[in-house]
């Protein structure tokens, strides 16, 4: 790998080309199927601004805290999970080896995770060539609509398009950091702000349109005493600005020192926020222009109440073909950085050239997925629940609590003239840790949070 062709830094590891490059990549990693088919769905089910001031507070303290602690690890140790942990142990006389079995946790997590999401985005491929040639408005009838995405989601039931999404997602992380993941991310993020501003401000112009408007902006100080809407808020927070110890991690190891990660991590939260509430804005508005709430979140929105909502509103197919291609620019850019942990670990760890690596884990994700076609849900939630939580809490506890306070203030400072203030400490050793272990037991006896 040359410096003509990639960014290299001081230690020979690829960098992003600039801080937008990197803003980018992690919005993109950030901006996914939590923002489009979850949080309408919350923002809907949870009394609309009731619901929206919590995840405002939750972001705002996660971003402070996980996300620049993320990308600090990262770019501290110039490693993803796998060496960051083993230079964190390492650094207290510790086993480094201990450390790297914990990094196997959350690089193996996203590993799943990736898999699953390939099975999701093959889906997604689908249903975007299908609105240009029309095939998926056959339907004439939600049972249909149904039909038509169960005998997708079944077992082998999409086997063109998960190899098509492998081979998209593999070419482009082939190309490298700056070259493959920075690139496409400056592309398709900007697309997709400026596809669904497009889609509100046509939806606004559509008869019912203002009663989705009033419901989202509606504010009941009585629904902030329930207790579920707090931990609903929450996890969609947590889980909506990538945490668990992955992929942030590696992309914060692409980082540059004079990069300021505090103002980087506030910056991705705000884009994240901005797609999430254009979601809604554009889907909660459309729902009531038929006289409906939205009541169903998940695949079963994406797949089959949005389309026959297309089908039968005023042009629809021109709706259809903004909103599914602005959503595979969303999941297209989330796939990169589920993949590209496990990849770097296989260059970081095995030394294996960045072809080798991304051949590999190709392979592996192409066998994977084809084979957990139809039980893809099962699949989302057990790694969603039980493993990238656990993976968040290694990370923040490697960071703030071995590494230390000294260490991780000061890594944390590069790039920035204000310094931290005092707020840095309780903000992160402990409210931010105590809100991972929060969602870890809300996931479990709630059965997923995010």
């Amino acid at each position: 790998m040359s410096n003509k062709n990639n960014q290299i830094n001081a230690v020979g590891r690829e960098t992003f080309n600039n801080k937008l490059g990197f803003i980018l990549a992690c919005v993109g990693s950030a901006v996914g199927m939590g923002n489009i088919w979850l949080f309408p769905t919350r923002v809907s089910l949870y009394g609309g601004g009731t619901f929206i001031l919590p995840y405002i507070f939750f972001v705002v303290v996660i971003g402070y805290s996980g996300l620049i602690g993320e990308m600090g690890l990262g770019r501290s140790t110039r490693n993803g999970p796998i060496g960051a942990f083993a230079k964190a142990m390492g650094s207290k006389g510790k086993s480094e080896n201990m450390g790297r079995l914990f990094g196997f946790i959350p690089t193996i997590g996203s590993l799943l995770l990736a898999i699953g999401y390939t099975v999701v985005i093959s889906w997604i491929l689908k249903y975007t060539v299908g609105v240009f040639t029309g095939s998926i408005f056959t339907p004439t009838s939600m049972e249909e609509f149904g039909a038509a995405f169960g005998g997708m989601a079944s077992s082998f039931g999409n086997t063109t398009w998960v190899i098509i999404t492998i081979l998209l997602s593999f070419f482009i992380m082939n190309a490298g950091v700056a070259k493959g993941i920075e690139k496409l991310n400056k592309f398709m993020m900007p697309l997709f702000f400026v596809l669904f501003i497009v889609l509100a401000i046509y939806i606004s112009t559509l008869p019912g349109a203002a009663d989705g408007y009033r419901y989202i902006f509606t504010f009941d100080p009585k629904g902030l005493l329930d207790p579920i809407v707090w931990i609903y808020a929450l996890g969609q927070a947590f889980f909506s600005l990538s945490l668990g110890g992955s992929g942030t991690v590696t992309y914060g190891s692409y980082l540059k020192d004079d990069e300021d990660i505090l103002y980087s991590a506030k910056i991705v939260a705000i884009f994240d926020s901005a797609a999430a509430l254009l979601a809604a804005l554009v889907i909660i508005p459309a729902m009531a222009t038929t006289g409906s709430q939205l009541s169903e979140g998940g695949p079963g929105l994406l797949f089959i109440h949005l389309p026959n909502l297309f089908k039968n509103m005023p042009g629809g197919r021109i709706v259809a073909i903004i909103f599914f291609v602005a959503v595979t620019f969303a999941s297209m850019t989330s796939i990169v950085n589920l993949y590209e942990t496990s990849i770097a670990a296989l260059q970081d760890e095995f030394k294996f050239s960045r072809t080798k690596s991304t051949l590999t884990i190709g392979a592996l994700g192409l066998i994977s997925s084809l084979l957990i076609q139809g039980i893809v849900g099962e699949w989302m939630d057990v790694v969603s629940i039980y493993i990238n939580p656990i993976g968040a809490v290694i990370a923040a506890i490697m960071f703030y609590w071995v590494f230390g306070t000294n260490y991780t203030k000061n890594e944390l400072q590069k790039g920035r003239s204000i310094q931290i203030g005092g707020w840095f400490e309780p903000m992160t050793k402990y409210v931010f840790v105590f809100v991972t272990i929060l969602v870890y037991i809300s996931g479990v006896l709630l059965g997923g949070i995010g």
